[in-house]
């Protein structure tokens, strides 16, 4: 055995290292063959670097002969000019007209001459930098190929290595050979062994397989003839599948009806403030029915926009009646909720009203457009805004549409089944998106037109603080669609699942399954009651759990708690002494209201002594109370028929000087003194309920807070879990295709190595015939002899 290991790890390596050596000789001779592609292609750029050196010395020929003929062409004009010369020394004695001629031939065969030269030095230039440029790459394309010529002679010298290589890997693996036939035959042996033993564990399988399929064919037959109720005749007894009662469901479905009833009571204040805007602006654009009267158009889409309330108010009030009729004992599908219809019916109706009021809104806008001082980007903005009305108005329609659908289960039995339910749903969430899109371009498109409007002249600030609370009731439109959209499509899986379904099928919860649903979950509680009262009370581990998890929250929050109590009672303490203070204060006012009494009784009986005596003695009373009582000279110098000032802490009461109305000031000082103190009663009690609320508000706000942070905590444990997960997927991933591709180069190789001991094998066998055979004919030889 050990023999049989050793080389069986020699026959691995040796495997190695033939495929090693394999693909550097594939490697090799690739680069061998490029190399000898990149030599081709040098060679032909040399043979085409030749042609154009030939092109170029033809050229230059060509260039000596022109500048040979340009040469004797240049002799035989300047032998031309020589004669010309002595023709005019000769001619001199003769008139002026044979040497101006002669002077113009010359000038002309100097001309010539010049441009001759010039021709003959350009063409030396470019003739000297060809062959400058023709050497230049000649003697890189020689460098060039000496280099190359060197890479291919290391190449050959490498593949000579290789092959000789190759070789004595060859004459060591035929050695191995031979060894590798005894482990051959081990193996055949083993293999047959291995079929047996696979033969046995087939057989064994078809058997567990027969007998698996046996008993589930039995445990299907028992689960359709005896679990489920499902009375193919009589559907109405079907209701005895009934399922449990989902309270998570019912939680969840509160919760989410809350959080939407929050989002319709945004929306419904958003558009009642719309259509009030509206109609104000109606009213003031683009006439001012203060000044002048409006168009009856306008007048009677007026009338309609102050109806709108009669529309809009019954979608929260039919919501709100829908969120009260689901509670934790009840059955949330579409087939038990009955409010719906309503809230359907209302929404119907308030899609009407936009229906109604459509033309009217786009003709408002187009006595706008025909308003003396429109412009032509106020008419294109009225002609957008046109169009966005329009939108919204006709994706009003499709959410009616797809809400009327959801609320006929409530009214109709099997009017539509859950696949069309979830798709529903989901029109209904794209709608939403579509309708909040609508919107923030007819807010966008109003900007713009506001923007405009401001810069005309005739625009008044009526007209400005309108437009500006029309926007405002816009942007707050804007964002409730947009949070009704986002908040739908969260909760589209929630509203898309089903929460209940009877047992052994797949349809809708009616609602005779919920009654028996209800009256099963109230049969129970009163079981669990009973039980309780009879066995002493313990507590279920997921209650303990809970319990767990809420006292660590109130652990948690105790500190908290804790500092609100001591805020509480340091606020009681300043209370308190504020308390005492206008305590004090009190008693003081009090001191001085007698004291002011005492004051105003003496200075009526001084004012009486002064009407029953002398204008005289009118006068010096007078003086004297001036000198006492500075606040009284007003009241004293009037005193015969005008009527007096009385002053007070209420305030100031202007009367008459007499006995009975003195009791009419002291019962009205104190009315208005009892009712200011039972208002401050009432405020003060209004002050402590909504400290009360603000600090139940701020410890609520410290827990949540404190349960997003250790959910946060979880996520991102959760996500570090996530992210190591999958990297050990994609490094097992890595690890299973490395395994996959050297068990399959292994293979491939031992097959190979199994066709050549095959073929060695046949030989051999072969030959031991042959022997055999000699060795039969010799033993008869010998036994002839």
């Amino acid at each position: 055995m050990a023999n049989v290991t050793d080389l069986q790890t020699k026959y691995s390596k040796l495997a190695q290292e033939y495929s090693k050596l394999r693909a550097q000789n594939q490697v090799l001779k690739k680069g061998v063959v490029d190399e000898q592609a990149n030599s081709a292609s040098l060679k032909e750029q040399l043979k085409q670097r030749d042609q154009s050196l030939r092109k170029q010395e033809q050229e230059m020929d060509s260039l000596s002969f022109r500048n040979q003929q340009l040469a004797k062409r240049v002799e035989l004009l300047q032998e031309e000019l020589a004669a010309s010369e002595a023709k005019g020394k000769k001619g001199k004695s003769k008139g002026d007209s044979p040497s101006q001629h002669g002077l113009q031939t010359q000038s002309v065969f100097d001309e010539d001459l010049q441009k001759k030269i010039e021709e003959n030095e350009r063409l030396h230039i470019q003739f000297y930098e060809a062959d400058e440029r023709h050497k230049k790459t000649e003697a890189e394309l020689r460098e060039r190929l000496e280099k190359l010529e060197k890479d291919a002679e290391q190449h050959h010298g490498v593949v000579d290595g290789l092959t000789t290589k190759y070789a004595e890997t060859i004459e060591r693996l035929q050695s191995d050979k031979a060894r590798l036939e005894v482990k051959a035959q081990t193996l055949e042996r083993e293999a047959k062994e291995c079929r047996m033993r696979t033969e046995d564990c087939q057989q064994q399988l078809r058997r567990c397989q027969s007998e698996l399929n046996r008993q589930v064919k039995q445990s299907s037959s028992v689960i359709q003839e005896k679990v489920p109720f499902n009375d193919t005749k009589f559907s109405d007894y079907n209701s005895l599948n009934v399922p449990s009662h989902n309270r998570r469901h019912q939680l969840k479905a509160r919760d989410v009806a809350g959080q939407a009833m929050s989002f319709i009571q945004d929306l419904v204040a958003a558009l009642l403030n719309i259509h009030s805007y509206t109609e104000q602006r109606v009213h003031i654009y683009p006439l001012d029915s203060s000044i002048e009267t409006i168009s009856p158009l306008n007048q009677k889409f007026s009338q309609y926009l102050h109806e709108n309330a009669a529309y809009v108010r019954p979608l929260e009030d039919s919501f709100l009646q829908l969120y009260q009729s689901i509670t934790e004992d009840t059955v949330t599908v579409l087939e038990t909720v009955v409010k719906l219809k309503n809230f359907s019916d209302n929404f119907s109706s308030y899609t009407h009203f936009l229906q109604k009021i459509l033309p009217y809104q786009l003709k408002s806008l187009e006595e706008e457009c025909e308003a003396p001082l429109c412009t032509a980007a106020l008419s294109a903005k009225n002609q957008e805004l046109q169009s966005d009305i329009k939108r919204v108005t006709s994706v009003f329609e499709k959410l009616q549409n797809y809400i009327n659908l959801l609320a006929l289960p409530s009214v109709r039995q099997d009017a539509m089944p859950h696949s069309n339910t979830s798709a529903v749903f989901t029109q209904l969430a794209a709608c939403l998106h579509s309708l909040h899109d609508a919107i923030k371009e007819m807010s966008k498109h109003y900007n713009q037109k506001a923007d405009i409007e401001r810069e005309l002249p005739t625009v008044t600030q009526k007209l400005c603080t309108t437009t500006e609370c029309l926007l405002g009731s816009l942007g707050s439109l804007t964002s409730c669609t947009g949070k009704i959209a986002t908040f739908f499509s969260n909760n589209l899986d929630f509203f898309t699942s089903s929460g209940y379904s009877p047992r052994g099928s797949t349809a809708a919860l009616n609602p005779v399954q919920a009654e028996s649903m209800l009256a099963n979950k109230k049969k129970a509680t009163a079981y669990i009651q009973a039980v309780k009262k009879a066995k002493p009370q313990s507590v279920p581990y997921r209650e303990a759990l809970s319990n767990r998890r809420i006292l660590t929250s109130s652990t948690e929050s105790r500190e908290g708690l804790t500092q609100q109590v001591q805020q509480s009672q340091e606020k009681i303490a300043r209370l308190e002494q504020e308390k005492e203070h206008w305590l004090l204060e009190a008693q003081l006012g009090k001191v001085r209201l007698e004291k002011e009494n005492q004051r105003i009784a003496e200075l009526e009986a001084q004012l009486a002594a002064a009407l029953g005596g002398s204008p005289n003695s009118q006068t010096a009373a007078a003086g004297a109370l001036t000198q006492g009582h500075e606040e009284a000279a007003a009241e004293l110098k009037a005193a015969e028929k005008e009527p007096t000032l009385c002053t007070s802490l209420v305030g100031m009461l202007c009367t008459t000087p007499t006995d009975e109305h003195v009791g009419d000031e002291e019962s009205r000082e104190q009315l208005i003194k009892s009712h200011y103190m039972a208002r401050v009663g009432e405020l003060t009690t209004q002050l402590q309920i909504s400290d009360s609320k603000a600090v139940h508000f701020h410890s609520e706000c410290r827990a949540l807070a404190k349960r997003l942070a250790i959910a946060e905590k979880s996520r991102e444990t959760f996500s570090e879990e996530v992210k190591l997960a999958n990297q050990n997927i994609t490094r097992l991933q890595d690890e299973l295709a490395t395994t996959k591709r050297s068990y399959e180069d292994q293979l491939s190789m031992m097959s190979d190595h199994l066709c050549s001991m095959n073929e060695t094998l046949s030989k051999q066998r072969e030959e031991i015939d042959t022997l055999k055979m000699g060795s039969k004919g010799n033993a008869k030889k010998n036994k002839g002899r």
